[in-house]
């Protein structure tokens, strides 16, 4: 038997850096991470992108390090999707079952998923993703109803979407690089798919990925993602209210945010303090260590408290089992947990990598590009290709 081998990448591009990971996949069911490429990132604020040729730059650079790495180029790009226009809503439906026996078959399946996803979308947006959730027979829970029996089939699909030239501009950075963006994946799906366990996602988990200029979250419930999306809010908002508040340069307060900062604060004296620079030199001065905490752990509290009004219903603490996973390069502050577990009122805790990924990529900053080429192994019925959501000019931005 020949072995058919093919190379894909996945591509992040993120406020704070742009990564890639370059993955060998053979007969389409083993996967290897043969390369990896980093770049600071530019032109991209609270992931979007408002400088086409900075952008472009610095992922162009990273996906030439990825191919350097591996001594291969890319034959596809799995690319993930955030920013603050990104939308969702709840699209729900229902038939009865239409055999005399009421044995549900592939027809009423068909019938009830493409009645639930027929919603149209207002003008300039596009579906990202459907989310479809667990299916219902005369009101039970089933995940596979095909040949039970019933009278009435439920379905309901959270619709993941943004506005489409946002999301053109992205596709158009990595097609400059002449490579073809085979998915849009939601990063908060990516970054779950890697930190959490089946038994955890049937049991509910909350999955924050806390990046520098947005937030991933994706609520699983019943073993299926039921509501997903980002905010515009991260790591680089800490250091910016550092930056006020204590009358620093953005480079002054980014150091002395990974030395000092926390999401919960623990100093009681403000007669703690700590150096800016510790050089004693000339501007060098101290500040008390109370106060880098309280501005810190004040912004964080208000993120996890936006994330909790933007699931909206669909967040009840009874139903997080296996309570809240953070990860994402912010998620490393220290207290964020305990801050969380607070705020949601369930148990949170910080994301471990599988067993399987390689020390060099075990930091949280790697989970959305890993999960992007999970995601590029796996079968996914439930997600459309690009090509198969794109009309009009999307269609020639996906065209070979």
């Amino acid at each position: 038997m020949i072995s058919r081998t093919k190379y894909i990448g996945a591509v992040e591009i993120g406020t704070g850096k742009v990564s890639v990971l370059i993955g060998e996949v053979t007969n389409g069911r083993s996967l290897s991470i043969v390369g990896m490429g980093e770049c600071a990132s530019r032109g991209v604020i609270k992931g979007s992108v408002f400088d086409f040729k900075k952008a472009s730059d610095a992922a162009h650079s990273a996906l030439l390090e990825a191919e350097r790495s591996a001594g291969v180029r890319v034959d596809e790009v799995y690319l993930a999707q955030t920013g603050a226009h990104l939308d969702g809503f709840s699209s729900d439906a229902s038939v009865q079952v239409s055999a005399a026996n009421n044995m549900v078959s592939e027809f009423d399946i068909s019938a009830v998923c493409n009645t639930a996803r027929s919603k149209q979308l207002p003008e300039g947006r596009m579906v990202v993703q459907r989310l479809r959730r667990p299916f219902r027979l005369d009101g039970r829970l089933v995940p596979d109803p095909d040949s039970l029996v019933g009278r009435e089939l439920q379905v309901s699909y959270y619709v993941v979407h943004g506005q489409e030239s946002r999301i053109a501009d992205n596709i158009h950075v990595i097609r400059g690089f002449n490579v073809r963006v085979s998915e849009l994946i939601l990063s908060s799906l990516a970054s779950g798919a890697i930190v959490t366990a089946p038994d955890e996602r049937q049991h509910g988990v909350l999955v924050l990925d806390i990046g520098a200029g947005t937030t991933d979250y994706v609520l699983y419930r019943d073993g299926m993602p039921q509501v997903a999306g980002a905010v515009p809010v991260g790591g680089s908002h800490l250091t910016n209210d550092l930056a006020l508040g204590l009358r620093l340069t953005e480079g002054q307060a980014e150091k002395l945010k990974l030395r000092c900062a926390r999401a919960t604060t623990v100093t009681k004296s403000r007669d703690d303090k700590v150096w800016l620079n510790g050089d004693f030199a000339i501007g060098d001065r101290q500040f008390p260590r109370l106060t880098i905490e309280q501005i810190t752990a004040a912004r964080v509290w208000e993120l996890f408290e936006v994330v909790k009004k933007k699931l909206g219903p669909a967040f009840a603490p009874e139903r997080l089992g296996a309570g809240v996973v953070l990860t994402g390069g912010s998620s490393k502050l220290p207290g964020i947990a305990e801050a969380a577990g607070k705020v949601f009122g369930v148990s949170a805790h910080l994301s471990e990598a599988p067993a399987w990924v390689s020390e060099n990529l075990r930091d949280p900053s790697f989970s959305t590009v890993l999960g992007l080429l999970h995601y590029g192994l796996s079968s996914r019925p439930e997600v459309p290709t690009a090509r198969s959501r794109s009309t009009g000019l999307l269609k020639k931005l996906f065209a070979s």
